[in-house]
This record gives C-alpha cells, structure tokens and sequence, in this order.
C-alpha cells in the first residue's frame, strides 16, 4: 500500500494519521510506515501548531544551511540530508481495532525536509497478529 504527497514548502510536516487509518485491512497486528526518500521522514508526535514551528526550528538551528557542506557541491541540499539522519525513515505502529493504537496526542507525520517536492511516496506494511 502506498501513499503519494505533494508538498509546498521547503520544510512541512503532514498529517497523514487518517490516511494510514483508511488503508489498515487487518483488525490487529503492527504497520510499517516507511518514506522512501533520504531527505523527509515519518514522525510520531503531537499535532500543535506551536510544537511544530518549534521543531522546525530545532532543526534550523541544529543544521545551519549553507555552511559549507561537502554534499552541496553535488545537488545544494546537505543540510536536508543531515536533518534526515537526525530523525527516521520509517515508523511501526501497534493495530487495535483496524485502527493505529496511538496515545491521546500522538499522530503520524511525513516530515519534508527538501520540498517543494512531487509524488513523495510512503510505503504502508501491516503485519497481522
């Protein structure tokens, strides 16, 4: 099962908790969330506006652009590939109910790091119990 993206923006976190929902065919087991591009990721995490700019910043702040990186001789987009390393490719996610078993607060983010990007693809495993 696959989910594609589009997205705006240099740096975006999206939701797409509901979008895995609708693609879980098993009543119980794990999902495999995986983003198939070294610069984004898959976060789990709390879907408040503040927290977000703050993570975004975090990462601005951890990894400064344009700071004389090897990789940007090649393609100009090391501090997107160096933020990626920081966070992670792929999430797995308890299943209870056909749905995610996420805490209160928590939802699924596909994190862009080097957008605006087109057709970013995230692949969906679910493991049945």
């Amino acid at each position: 099962m696959k989910i594609k993206i589009n997205t705006t923006k240099k740096f975006e976190l999206i939701n797409i908790t509901s979008e895995i929902n609708d693609l879980i065919d098993i009543d119980e087991g794990i999902v495999n969330i995986f983003t198939k591009h070294s610069t984004s990721a898959i976060v789990v995490n709390e879907n408040e506006s503040g927290l977000i700019k703050d993570f975004e910043r975090l990462l601005k702040d951890l990894i400064l652009e344009d700071n004389g990186y090897n990789h940007d001789k090649i393609d100009n987009n090391a501090a997107s590939h160096l933020r990626s390393f920081l966070l992670s490719a792929s999430e797995t996610i308890p299943i209870k109910n056909s749905k995610l078993d996420l805490g209160t607060w928590q939802s699924v983010f596909f994190v862009e790091l080097d957008g605006p990007r087109n057709n970013r693809t995230i692949e969906i495993t679910t493991i049945s119990k």
